[in-house]
């Protein structure tokens, strides 16, 4: 997702094929005790009663059963779960964002340009900043915790074979961000924190009312006055300590986002902007006279380094801070090499040698009778949405077309609504036309052994039925860590031996509880609050309907494969 965009400043509105959703439920899910939650079949994490300013506590909910979707043509057989045969059980991150909320290139001051009725276009500028984002690395381990207790799929019971992250992993593609993300997978002692490690150096320490001040500097700032948020003393301080990240018991592949190549997730990243990123000198509100004109302008040239170098200039518009040369900004190649500075496996993550070489990102995995093709869809011109080089489509089709009897997933961190970037630079290989999400989905179509493509990028759940004479496939979006409902999902696929397959996907919460107790010192306890303040931020976006939750989402077997044997 951009940096300064939820939604995107290129935008085409995908025509979505009406979700004819069957009204039947699978399973029988059952109430029980937060301690006992392993899904959200098991329990949810729901709002209470709204208190002051209408902020709201949370608290566990009634579980969610599973809606069959049969909407890409393929009919649910009365008998399909007597012969049902499992295939794979994977878990879906998606966009963590772990951040350095201190980095002098972050763009917090523009925030503001987005709060409610501020832009006649909403969200363009909402992830800029946010109240909760000093615990998105307590997030991430919370929700690798919920993985490594699964123990089994809760669907098929089978093995979770790996964790694929769809991309967005760091917030502003510098090293420390790429670091924390890989060693909080990988189960090293982490320490969210950069520049002076004796004190908080962002934002919410100083005298603009915009953000939230957890310490209570600001007894009138926005987020307490109007909307009710806490005073929590010591905050700042105990984010930012070191802890014992836990680390995935399976295997995990990760996948390129904007966020992880593009300064902010918009700009492309420049030799400025990299010196304002380990330099010595923070912007903390917007200078005396900045205006929307300044916003408009910003977005249409893209030229963040101008922009944040005249601002630098002006007297009294910056304070300084304990510079750090971990926060320099990393190359789509370097981005890479680091997934091979790794404990965990595979080495690389599915970023191959040649990825590693050519500094690309895109690459293919066989997992028995499923392929796993990922790609990169990420606009290296710039703009939070994206699309394909032309390269990168060939090889596509070409190793869909080669995968033989085996099932497709496609994994990406754009949605096909939202790969709608066609802009190109100037000169060189980067003036190419770019593959849009539309002609992406025109080719898949033809193709029946494409069943799904998992993706992420919108920060929302949502499902989307793709029909067609080959037989159709699904699109499955999920939501993101740094934004509430704060979700993964677990994907299940299962071979019904009546000519269909069933695509089951469960939604995952992250092991914290659902209340914050108060805690500081806790990991679990800090994600919990986390999760709290994302339920209040006042930029929060929509997580879903019940149909793009838990679903059992019915397709038709491709030709090629062989249905298993119905034993029943």
């Amino acid at each position: 997702m951009s940096g300064l965009s939820r939604r995107s400043f290129l935008r085409n509105t995908l025509v979505a094929v009406g979700a004819a959703v069957v009204s039947t439920t699978i399973g029988t899910a059952r109430r029980v005790s937060a301690a006992m939650r392993r899904s959200t079949a098991d329990a949810t994490i729901v709002r209470g009663t709204p208190g002051t300013g209408g902020y709201t506590k949370l608290k566990d909910g009634p579980p969610l059963q599973w809606l069959v979707r049969a909407d890409v043509g393929a009919t649910a057989g009365e008998e399909r779960e007597a012969c049902r045969k499992g295939i794979l059980g994977f878990v879906q991150f998606s966009d963590i964002h772990v951040v350095d909320h201190q980095s002098p290139l972050r763009v917090e001051w523009l925030d503001r340009y987005e709060d409610p009725s501020s832009l006649p276009t909403p969200g363009l500028l909402s992830s800029a900043y946010r109240p909760h984002e000093m615990l998105s690395a307590h997030v991430s381990d919370s929700m690798i915790r919920a993985v490594n207790e699964l123990n089994r799929t809760p669907v098929l019971k089978l093995r979770v074979s790996f964790v694929i992250e769809t991309g967005d992993n760091s917030d502003n593609c510098q090293f420390n961000e790429t670091r924390w993300y890989v060693d909080l997978l990988d189960g090293k002692t982490v320490r969210p924190d950069s520049g002076n490690y004796t004190k908080y150096e962002g934002v919410m320490k100083g005298k603009d009312p915009n953000y939230w001040h957890p310490h209570g500097e600001i007894p009138t700032d926005r987020a307490r006055g109007t909307y009710g948020f806490p005073k929590i003393p010591g905050l700042l301080d105990k984010s930012r300590k070191a802890f014992q990240a836990a680390g995935l018991d399976v295997d995990w592949y990760s996948v390129f986002g904007n966020h992880d190549g593009l300064t902010q997730g918009n700009f492309p990243t420049n030799l400025p902007l990299n010196s304002i990123a380990v330099g010595a000198l923070k912007i903390m509100s917007p200078p005396v006279g900045f205006s929307q004109a300044n916003v408009d302008a910003l977005l249409k040239t893209l030229d963040l380094a101008a922009v944040v170098t005249q601002i630098l200039a002006i007297p009294g518009s910056a304070a300084l801070v304990t510079p750090d040369l971990n926060r320099r900004i990393l190359t789509r190649k370097q981005v890479v090499a680091e997934h091979f500075n790794t404990s965990g496996s595979p080495s690389g993550h599915g970023f191959t040698a040649e990825n590693r070489t050519k500094g690309t990102a895109y690459y293919m995995v066989d997992k028995g009778p499923v392929r796993m093709v990922v790609l990169d869809t990420v606009n290296p011109n710039g703009y939070a949405d994206g699309s394909l080089d032309a390269p990168q489509f060939t090889w596509m089709k070409q190793v869909i077309d080669g995968s033989g009897d085996r099932l497709v997933l496609l994994f990406s961190h754009h949605t096909s609504g939202t790969m709608a970037n066609p802009f190109v630079a100037t000169g060189g290989d980067l003036n190419i036309p770019r593959v849009l999400g539309s002609e992406v989905v025109s080719y898949l179509l033809t193709k029946p052994q494409v069943i799904a493509w998992v993706n992420g990028h919108t920060h929302r759940n949502e499902i989307l039925a793709h029909a067609g004479p080959a037989g159709g496939f699904w699109e499955i979006n999920t939501a993101s860590h740094i934004d509430f409902p704060q979700q993964g999902r677990i994907i299940e696929i299962a071979d019904n031996t009546d000519g269909t397959l069933s695509i089951f996907t469960t939604i995952l919460d992250h092991a914290a509880p659902a209340a914050f107790d108060g805690n500081l010192d806790s990991p679990l306890s800090l994600a919990a609050l986390s999760r709290e303040l994302s339920a209040n931020d006042w930029q929060r976006i929509d997580h879903g309907t019940p149909s793009d939750l838990n679903t059992e989402l019915i397709v038709k077997t491709p030709p090629g494969y062989a249905d298993a044997t119905c034993d029943a």
